[in-house]
Parts: structure tokens; sequence; C-alpha cells
């Protein structure tokens, strides 16, 4: 089985490392790149700051760091921050939601009202934030977690948070992740066509996003191929599984492997394909 080509390893991205911690992407949208590098979180958390007609809102502020506030506030500028805007409850998106919003006298938005807070807002599929001079439309993005939320501009870009990430693909973690409602939530945003992708972690995508979505789509189903290419052998437990279709991944990353491993089998048991038994051995159904 060859695995799909990643149509983004021709785009001349910038190396991991080398991400510009602050940038202009469009005329509306600022990228201000959190100092939280690391294995999981790629370059650092994405915050970005949507413009408006003399406000902004500000997406996934992060973690609440000093110098990451002070960078976001530069990029604001003059304008009044009147909503920070959360993808999902991940410390690493959301930490910095709350204290910001009494800083910033700002309005949290999220799916999870734990996370809005108790004077935030509760945002659903479908709802609109405006801005003065524009407005950002919600689009839920349930998998990677129940809560994800996704927010397309005017402009048909889409920041999506860890849904899809600028590097590499993204852990559906189990049990609180669904592989189901990822795909399908992958072929939602593959729908709207959108002219470009502001991922949470890593460079933004715009050379060419429907193809990086398809890649995620047939990344998934090469990953489920895998596994049903180890039960043909004969009943397995998980880790073996996850040696076996992560062979040439760091070791570092098989405990996250394992939950991405763990979701797709939890789709193929639903989907009938394999079984799992209290010992937590695989077979093929």
């Amino acid at each position: 089985m060859e695995p799909p080509a990643d149509p983004r390893l021709g785009w001349g991205l910038p190396a991991f490392g080398q991400l510009p911690r602050e940038a202009g992407l469009d005329e509306l949208v600022a990228r201000v790149v959190a100092p939280n590098a690391g294995m999981m979180s790629l370059d650092g958390t994405n915050t970005y700051v949507i413009r408006g007609a003399g406000e902004v809102a500000v997406v996934d502020p992060g973690p609440p760091n000093p110098e990451h506030l002070a960078r976001v506030r530069r990029a604001i500028g003059d304008a009044a921050c009147r909503w920070i805007l959360v993808t999902h409850h991940h410390v690493d998106h959301a930490e910095a939601a709350l204290p910001w919003a009494r800083q910033l006298e700002a309005t949290v938005c999220a799916a999870r009202p734990d996370v809005a807070g108790p004077v935030g807002r509760a945002l659903a599929d479908g709802d609109e934030v405006a801005l003065a001079g524009t407005s950002v439309t919600v689009v839920a993005t349930p998998g990677h977690t129940s809560d994800h939320l996704a927010f397309r501009l005017e402009s048909g870009a889409v920041l999506t948070g860890d849904h899809i990430l600028g590097r590499g693909t993204s852990v559906v973690t189990h049990p609180e992740g669904d592989l189901l409602a990822y795909l399908e939530s992958l072929r939602r945003v593959l729908d709207l066509g959108p002219s470009a992708l502001y991922p949470g972690h890593g460079p933004e995508l715009s050379d060419d996003p429907n193809a990086v979505i398809e890649y995620y789509l047939a990344h998934r189903l090469f990953r489920e191929q895998q596994i049903l290419a180890v039960l043909r052998n004969g009943r397995s437990d998980v880790r073996t599984i996850v040696a076996g279709v992560y062979a040439d991944v760091d070791p570092a990353l098989h405990p996250f492997a394992e939950q991405s491993t763990r979701a797709a089998l939890e789709k193929m048991r639903v989907e009938g394909a394999v079984v799992l038994d209290r010992h937590d051995v695989v077979a093929l159904a």
C-alpha cells in the first residue's frame, strides 16, 4: 500500500521553526504565533486577529503569556477588541480566553458554555459573529473534540483550529474524539470550497486548500487499510497495531498515534469491520 501524497510538500512552506511570529495573511487577518512550540503544538498556537472597521475579533488566544499578549495587542492596534473566539476547549487554544477578555474588555465566544464563561456567548453551527463591516460564520467541525468549531470569513478563508493543521495531520483522540464525526466535518469544510485554510498550528494553506482536505480524507482511509492489513495476519492488541502501522514515526509520538488508532478502531467497530474484546485485543469481524 502506497500512502497518499501530501500536496503541501511541494508548496515551499516555511520550515518548522521558521514560521514568522507575526504576519498579515490578507486584508482582514493577521496571525501571531504563541511561544508554545512543541511536539503537538508544532510552531506554536496560531492566534488570529480578524479586523473589522475599528474593532477586531481575536481567535484562539492560546496560553496566557505576557509576551504573546503584547504581540497580539500590537496586531490589534487602535481598534477595540469586541470578541475572543475559541475553536475548542484544549488549553493551548483556550487557556487565555477569559483572562484576556477581562483585560481587553471583550466577550468570549465558544461552543462550550464553561469555555465562554458566565458572561460569554455560546456558539452553534450557523451562528454569525458580527464585526463592523464584516462577519464571521460559525461552522461546527466536531471530531478532534466534540466542541470543535471552525470560523468562515466573508473572503472564503476558513480558520480551522486543530481540525486541519498546517503541517502533518490532526490527532483524533479517544474517547474524546470521534473519527466518524471528524470525516464528516472534513467533507463539510471541503463543500465550503475554502479560498484558504488558516490552521491552529503551522503555516497558512492557500495554494490548493481542497487538495489538503482530500489528502486528510485519503490519509484516514490509508490508516484504516493498514490496520486491516495487520489484522489479516491474526488478532492483535492495540499497541502492536500501533507499532506496525506507525513504524516510520518517532516512537515518542506513538502514545498520540495510539489515540488516533483507537478512534479508528471504534469507527471500524461501529461499522462492523472489527471486534474488540475486554482484554483490548482486536480481530476482524
